[in-house]
C-alpha cells in the first residue's frame, strides 16, 4: 500500500472509530453500570410498591362487552378504553387482552415492574394493579430489553452495531500502531484469554 493510500485508510478508520464511539458512549456507560447492578441484583435491596385501582363498569358497557366475549385474544374496545381513561386515568393502548366468557385479562408488563387489568364481565368490576420495583430494576430491565417495546429494541440493535464498528476499527488501529507499541498484542491476548480461562475453570 502506498503512503497516500495508508494515510487515507488511517483517516477513515479514525473517523469511523470516533463516530461509533460518540454514538455508543452513553449506551456503553449505561450498559456497563447496569451490568454491575445486574451482577449484584441480590445484594441491592428493593421494596416493591403496589398500587391498586378499582371501578365498576356501567351496565350498558357491560352488556356491550358480554356480546363480544369468548375465547380470544384482541385489544380492548374503544368504549372500554375511554371509560378506563376517564374513570381510572389508565391508557392501555392496543395491547391484546385475553377474553373469556366471564373475564377480560390484560397483562401490562413494563421495565422495572409489572401491571395487569382484570374486568369481571358478570359484576362489571374492573381492577388494575401496578407493581414498581424501583429505578435500579427499571434500568436493569432496559439493559435486558424486558418489556421495552419496539423502539428500544431498535436502539439496542443500533447501539450494538456501533459497538461492533468501534471494536473492529479499534482492532485495526491497534494493528497499524503495534510496531511502535510492543505491549499491544500481549494486552489483546490477555483480554481474550482472561474471560476464556474464567469460563473454562469457574463457570459451570
Amino acid at each position: 500500500m502506498t503512503p497516500a493510500g495508508r494515510a487515507f485508510w488511517v483517516r477513515q478508520l479514525h473517523l469511523w472509530h470516533w463516530v461509533s464511539a460518540a454514538i455508543s458512549l452513553v449506551g456503553m456507560l449505561a450498559f456497563a453500570v447496569t451490568g454491575i447492578t445486574l451482577n449484584h441484583a441480590a445484594d441491592i435491596p428493593t421494596k416493591p410498591k403496589v398500587m391498586t385501582l378499582e371501578g365498576v363498569i356501567p351496565q350498558a358497557l357491560r352488556d356491550e362487552l358480554a356480546v363480544s366475549a369468548g375465547d380470544a385474544k384482541r385489544p380492548l374496545p374503544a368504549d372500554l378504553q375511554r371509560w378506563l381513561l376517564d374513570e381510572l386515568s389508565l391508557r392501555v393502548g392496543e395491547r391484546a387482552a385475553e377474553w373469556s366468557d366471564d373475564e377480560i385479562y390484560l397483562a401490562l408488563p413494563r421495565p422495572g415492574g409489572d401491571a395487569w387489568l382484570s374486568v369481571n364481565l358478570a359484576s362489571g368490576e374492573a381492577m388494575y394493579e401496578e407493581t414498581s420495583r424501583g429505578w435500579v430494576s427499571y434500568f436493569n430491565d432496559l439493559h435486558k430489553g424486558r418489556s421495552t417495546g419496539v423502539a428500544w429494541a431498535w436502539y439496542i440493535d443500533i447501539f450494538a452495531v456501533a459497538c461492533v464498528v468501534f471494536s473492529i476499527t479499534g482492532l485495526v488501529l491497534l494493528q497499524l500502531h503495534a510496531s511502535r507499541r510492543p505491549s499491544t498484542w500481549p494486552m489483546v491476548g490477555l483480554g481474550f484469554l482472561g474471560p476464556l480461562l474464567l469460563i473454562i475453570l469457574f463457570v459451570h
